[in-house]
């Protein structure tokens, strides 16, 4: 840590030096206590809730000349305890480099970028920077962006490699959906108010032969094509998506799914309610040949389909699908305060086995938030998921506790330690 810290401070007084415009470091500081008694899978009956303290540690730093832009963010996430005392070395690899990117102007509408970055879009559904989960998502890219007027494109290419070979590209990264080529274009037009986007992604990941040994054999395709809207009347404000994924979900499984998205906002005062239905395609619980099951392959899953993340963070892939009406609203508790309440009542959007009942459940979840200070907030929740016997049998048929719920707070400080603007010669 103390040989990373002396980078940063050497290379901000060799980009004073070279008279930069701007260069700055943050810190991103956020302790976060659980309760998990059902979150991420059913508790089983007789089953012991854990709890436990993680926390990131986050380090930001940032430069800005009128062409050049350079980014670079390391990070530490661990959970307290997991490093025994007096230790002479980290043995648990919590330290990582989160972003590390370079982006040029070529002119006023068009730059590039390079490097580790996050890829965050419209309401980050299909792909986002997922803050809540403390190591976030990244990508290894290069971006091309043009934008002008309001208007905003971006090409994004990547080849990914496990490590510097000097025979083949067999890639043999492949949990949570880790491609080894992708191909993304994002376009989006923005008014005063309102927007809608047009994204297409093109992911390809390595196949294996089905030897005792696996070899690399060539790649298969998932392709995710749709857009995103979000248009105010009056007080009310209309939001809305539709996908379509085509495909293999398998290497030698064909794929046609699709997702959609329609949402409104009203807001006569403070107080906020949101009424929205989202429906995600999945494949009914008999031999079928082909998939119809939609996934949501990069985005920030936990903030869709209830807090508890049962759906879709690291689970229910080729299954069922899901539609999810859902209703919240946001009640303004003080001058910076507020306390959100979300219920969602969830259904399988294929047909379930044995002529079951396709109604999985309903979940409450409850969150306050609080600014306690400029740049520390606090926040807290407490969720409660009420499953049916059909979400016991397509979480894999044990039977449950007869309580599932979830509790949580969290600190966040995110202050900036150092800033400086330099004009130019």
């Amino acid at each position: 840590m103390k040989k990373i810290l002396y980078t940063i401070v050497l290379g901000i007084l060799l980009i004073a030096k070279a008279q930069a415009q701007s260069i700055s470091l943050d810190a991103d500081i956020r302790p976060r206590f659980e309760y998990r008694h059902g979150f991420g899978n059913l508790l089983p009956e007789g089953g012991d809730p854990a709890a436990f303290v993680t926390q990131r540690s986050r380090l930001n730093f940032a430069y800005q000349d009128t062409k050049l832009k350079f980014y670079f963010s390391v990070q530490d996430v661990s959970t307290w305890g997991d490093t025994q005392q007096l230790s002479i070395s980290d043995g648990n690899n919590s330290f990582s480099l989160f972003q590390a990117w370079l982006s040029y102007s070529f002119t006023e509408a068009w730059s590039m970028k390079l490097g580790r970055q996050t890829l965050s879009y419209d309401d980050q559904r299909m792909l986002g920077e997922v803050d809540w989960v403390m190591q976030g998502r990244f990508h290894d890219a290069a971006m091309l962006t043009y934008s002008k007027n309001g208007f905003k494109t971006d090409l994004a290419f990547a080849f990914n490699q496990e490590s510097q070979k000097t025979e083949g590209s067999g890639y043999g990264i492949n949990g949570m959906y880790s491609y080894k080529v992708m191909q993304m274009l994002h376009a989006k037009k923005s008014w005063e108010k309102g927007s809608i986007s047009f994204l297409f992604m093109n992911n390809g990941f390595q196949k294996f032969t089905e030897e005792t040994t696996p070899r690399p054999d060539g790649v298969y395709y998932r392709q995710t094509t749709g857009t995103y809207f979000t248009f105010p009347l009056s007080k009310v404000t209309l939001t809305g998506s539709a996908y379509l994924q085509t495909g293999k979900s398998t290497p030698t499984t064909d794929l046609t799914a699709y997702q959609y998205m329609l949402e409104a906002k009203y807001k006569p005062g403070k107080v906020a309610f949101v009424l929205g239905y989202e429906a995600l395609s999945g494949s009914d619980q008999i031999a079928e040949s082909k998939s119809n099951s939609f996934f949501p392959l990069y985005g920030t899953n936990h903030k869709f389909n209830g807090f508890m993340d049962l759906f879709y963070v690291g689970n229910h892939a080729n299954n069922v699908g899901l539609n999810d009406l859902y209703a919240n609203i946001l009640l303004p508790t003080g001058k910076n305060s507020s306390l959100a309440a979300y219920g969602h009542f969830f259904s399988a959007n294929a047909e379930l086995k044995d002529n079951q009942s396709g109604y999985l459940g309903s979940e409450l979840d409850l969150v306050y938030s609080k600014t306690i200070a400029k740049k520390v907030k606090l926040n807290a929740g407490y969720s409660q998921f009420f499953e049916t016997e059909s979400m016991v049998d397509i979480k894999g048929g044990i039977q449950p506790a007869k309580t599932q719920n979830w509790g949580w707070v969290q600190l966040i400080v995110t202050p900036n330690l150092f800033k400086h603007s330099w004009k130019e010669e």
